[in-house]
């Protein structure tokens, strides 16, 4: 098979392919959605949070570490816990609910299209498995969009797809299990990928990984944002792929430089290597544009999305290039859940509204002044090292475990969680958050870091 030799690109918004016809009509079963939404918490049932903590801790395994409250609903940025106190929400469950909680168009999404079909598996075709596919190719880099439920799902195909590639560019038989290919992988500094066994070979942190050894062999690790670290690993004959966060988030709000990924585009062409781009946290509209590599003009390969994506429904995707694409085949790849049409036409839905020119500039703007905020109440704080992001993707670094300080912060109502080190504090809110919400959060951020900093003093 003759594979279309890729050459090194930029990609700007100007790039952008035509976006794909959107506004289609719906006859949607509740006519009031806001009726629905109230007559929802209304009928919520009074839970005692002790009871429910008690119960999750004797019928759930304890792999979390869960903050002491019990949430029952939400409305934008704001959550209610089962003793009705209000909080805003910085967190938007991992930098998953983009548009807030409950948004209105979503929920009648949801509403219409669990009244004709919610599964099939994908022994079928459906509508908006294919609409969704098309929004996605039609305004990216990417030739071909593959489905699965998840961000760690994403990076498997991804890590199965730059194998099997491999093996192929290499012109062997990719069904003979006799002959080898370049198969290493190079993954960063303080990146995250995944939990499960591949993703997680691949995602920095020890402690993730050592209870569950050996995992998957065949990893280089290089400094990321150091361009030479990375030469010393991406070796031609070797590498079939090389995954970075254009941000990090897990890791500690990192952005990469442009020369960083330009360079890391070049050593994979020079070595014949996928770039693969993780997007699951950063990407669409997080950074203020539809995809933070925009940011760059870098391309990739291979992109993996998933936590926005659906508003809140499990999906992960992975977009790639033609060249890739070519190589799989019927069986070699799948999933019986994976873009299902309940998920997919929500996805549809939370794509249309964020891939607005007016939405995205909105998210800049909120930015900074977040940013802007953060920097205001935490000046002459000797203990804030740093405010830094991109987009809504915001990380305050202390000299001090952040845990302190989002446990005050949630006592005072806004909600928050750490990365890195347990050093930052990890602001990923709902896209959609008010100036009010923005405000809110600054003021207690700013009260909590002093009092967290003057406990540690004492």
């Amino acid at each position: 098979m003759l594979l279309k030799h890729h050459q090194p690109s930029s990609f700007t918004q100007s790039d952008r392919k035509p976006r794909a016809v959107r506004d289609v009509k719906r006859s949607v079963a509740v006519t009031d959605v806001g009726s629905l939404l109230r007559s929802f918490f209304k009928s919520e049932p009074a839970v005692s949070s002790k009871q429910v903590i008690a119960d999750e801790s004797k019928y759930i395994l304890q792999t979390y570490a869960r903050a002491p409250l019990v949430l029952t609903h939400g409305m934008g940025a704001r959550v209610w816990d089962a003793d009705g106190k209000e909080y805003v929400d910085m967190t938007a469950g991992i930098a998953v609910n983009a548009l807030g909680h409950s948004d209105k168009r979503w929920l009648a999404t949801l509403v219409e299209q669990a009244g004709k079909l919610s599964h099939t598996s994908n022994l079928y075709h459906t509508t908006a498995q294919v609409d969704l596919a098309k929004r996605l190719v039609d305004n990216s880099f990417a030739d071909k969009a593959f489905f699965c439920n998840s961000g760690t799902e994403a990076n498997e195909a991804a890590i199965k797809f730059a194998r099997k590639y491999a093996r192929v560019k290499s012109g062997i038989d990719p069904y003979d299990g006799t002959q080898s290919a370049p198969h290493e992988f190079v993954s960063f500094t303080s990146s995250f990928h995944g939990r499960t066994m591949g993703a997680l070979a691949l995602t920095y942190k020890e402690q993730y990984k050592t209870p569950f050894l050996p995992v998957m062999p065949g990893i280089q690790l290089a400094k990321y944002n150091d361009l030479e670290s990375a030469k010393k690993v991406i070796v031609k004959g070797k590498t079939c792929g090389v995954f970075v966060e254009p941000v990090q988030g897990e890791g500690g709000i990192f952005p990469a430089s442009k020369e960083f990924l330009q360079g890391l585009r070049d050593l994979c062409d020079e070595a014949g290597a996928l770039l693969i781009f993780d997007e699951v946290q950063c990407g669409l509209g997080r950074t203020g544009r539809l995809w933070a590599h925009e940011l760059y003009g870098v391309t990739p390969d291979i992109m993996t999305l998933a936590k926005p994506l659906a508003g809140g429904l499990p999906i992960g995707a992975a977009l790639m290039k033609q060249h890739v694409a070519d190589v799989m085949k019927p069986g070699d790849h799948g999933s019986t859940f994976a873009g299902n049409p309940l998920v997919c036409q929500a996805a549809c839905t939370v794509f249309d509204i964020i891939n607005d020119p007016s939405f995205l500039a909105s998210v800049n703007a909120k930015s900074e002044r977040l940013k802007a905020g953060l920097r205001q109440v935490t000046a002459g704080n000797p203990h804030v090292k740093d405010v830094r992001g991109s987009g809504l993707l915001v990380g305050i670094e202390l000299d001090m475990m952040a845990s302190p300080v989002c446990d005050i912060a949630r006592d005072m109502g806004v909600l928050a969680i750490t990365a890195g080190k347990g050093d930052i504090v990890r602001l990923v809110p709902p896209l959609v958050l008010s100036d009010a919400d923005i405000n809110k959060a600054v003021d207690v951020l700013g009260v909590a870091i002093k009092k967290a900093g003057d406990a540690a003093e004492k």
